[in-house]
């Protein structure tokens, strides 16, 4: 049999074949928890070129590994075994033309968040996809793991913000379902089925994007709360009073404050009082006839009055603005200073954010006792990033990784809620999705796999099980 990787040096050159060391900066994800050393890693750099390379290896019986900007955390974007072949979009980077008329946008799938964001700026246009990693992300990655970020609770997730798709199926064919329209009901929702799917499915090349106007006038504070229970009860107050102005709603901890301060010496906390829970809240519109200040102001007043607030301060600048949402976006920067840390993506409905928390608590002080909480998120749409650290004095958690996972995740499952709320199931989520999913739902997905992907050679081992 003729060697698979000569064919793919013919179809890719030199640029688009690694192998050796120059395979190296591909392998492992950004945990470093999973990845081994792959057959290659293929850097195709049109549509073309990745349906010819994916028919090579379905034709050899090699294992397809797409990869975006390999920020995952949960090892879906790196090989599981060594007969497999990497698929970097990293040289497919085109942005289209905004449409402002039409509020879209083409683009390649090797497209980094925000060079994006960059890109439609001078147009007035904003893609309101945030989050920490969005000066490596790929939109790709974006799509495969189905994002959410900090402004979904307003706009939606990935899936909701994807118009169209081109995606390379498993057997080479190439799908082209680039519609830039919202409303396509021609049958089953092929571009949502892909949106999630973590490259199991196909490979996403290119995306139709929804825009949106840049908002002209932001109004954002920084509020020091009473408890969990008060955050959420503000919370509920501002998304009645502020309505469809509201886009930025985010809570974090003493403890993830102390964190951040100690390691990041640039970073400034501007308030007098410090407090168990601190609330972000921003308010956005693309009109300078809506008073934002005001609607804010008299949001804050009530919460005072409540005893929900403490103290607060509302950003007077464009640069006080970006302090308090360094102080939430650095969170996770100032946990990974600190040493060992292990992260829990949570969602429940919002109004249980505060018991989830609560109940939490006590379970990992159950496993663990002294170990450190550091919950921060998203309060609009209920995802709890909910970190650990040891307990003080300690750099590991004594072997206790699994129990707290399990533990975790049957309580947001108890709750109506679910243990991967916006970084999928990857390689690091597949028996807790068996433990805390119906048999039924999992069947499902795996009879989805089989149906679309028969020779399994598509990312095997992500999201369901390698066999059935």
């Amino acid at each position: 049999m003729a060697d698979p990787t000569v064919a793919l040096q013919e179809i890719l050159g030199p640029k688009g074949w690694l192998t050796g060391v120059d395979a190296l900066p591909y392998q492992r994800d950004w945990l470093d928890r999973y990845g081994v050393a792959p057959l290659g890693v293929a850097r195709p750099a049109s549509t073309a070129e990745v349906a010819a390379v994916v028919t090579a290896c379905s034709e050899a019986g090699l294992a397809v590994v797409p990869q975006g900007g390999n920020t995952g955390l949960c090892g879906g974007a790196v090989a599981g075994q060594p007969n497999a072949v990497i698929v970097s979009l990293s040289r497919m980077t085109a942005i289209g033309k905004p449409d402002a008329d039409s509020g879209s946008i083409l683009v390649e799938a090797g497209v980094v968040l925000a060079a994006l964001h960059e890109a439609l700026e001078p147009h007035g246009l904003m893609f309101p996809m945030h989050l920490g990693a969005e000066g490596s992300a790929r939109i790709g990655g974006l799509i495969g793991t189905n994002a959410g970020g900090s402004q979904a609770f307003r706009y939606g997730m990935m899936q909701d913000l994807v118009l169209g798709l081109e995606v390379v199926t498993p057997d080479g064919a190439v799908w082209d379902g680039l519609r830039a329209v919202q409303k396509d009901n021609a049958g089953y929702q092929l571009r949502k089925l892909f949106c999630g799917a973590e490259g199991t499915l196909g490979i996403v090349t290119r995306a139709v994007l929804r825009l949106y106007p840049t908002p002209r006038q932001q109004a954002s504070a920084l509020l020091v709360m009473a408890d969990f229970a008060a955050a959420v009860s503000f919370g509920a107050f501002l998304r009645a009073e502020a309505g469809e102005f509201l886009s930025g709603l985010e809570f974090f901890s003493d403890i993830g404050l102390t964190l951040a301060l100690k390691h990041l010496p640039d970073l400034a906390y501007q308030l007098d009082t410090r407090g168990d829970v601190y609330l972000l809240v921003e308010l956005a519109s693309g009109s300078t006839r809506i008073p934002l200040d005001e609607i804010l102001s008299s949001a804050l007043e009530w919460g005072m009055e409540q005893g929900h607030v403490i103290d607060g301060a509302v950003a007077t600048s464009g640069a006080q603005r970006a302090q308090f949402w360094r102080l939430r976006e650095e969170q996770p920067e100032g946990q990974r200073l600190e040493g060992a840390q292990l992260k829990h993506d949570i969602s429940v409905p919002p109004g249980a954010i505060a018991s989830f928390i609560e109940a939490g608590a006590g379970l990992c002080g159950d496993i663990l006792p002294g170990v450190r909480i550091n919950p921060f998120g998203h309060l609009g749409d209920g995802n709890i990033h909910y970190n650990l650290s040891p307990p003080e004095g300690r750099t590991d958690f004594e072997g206790k990784a699994a129990e707290f996972a399990a533990a975790l995740a049957a309580l947001a499952t108890k709750i109506g809620g679910s243990f991967a709320a916006e970084h999928g199931l990857g390689r690091a989520k597949i028996a807790m999705a068996e433990q805390n999913r119906s048999f039924v739902e999992r069947d499902l997905m795996a009879r989805l796999k089989q149906a679309l992907d028969p020779l399994r050679t598509m990312n095997p081992g992500v999201l369901v099980q390698t066999a059935q």
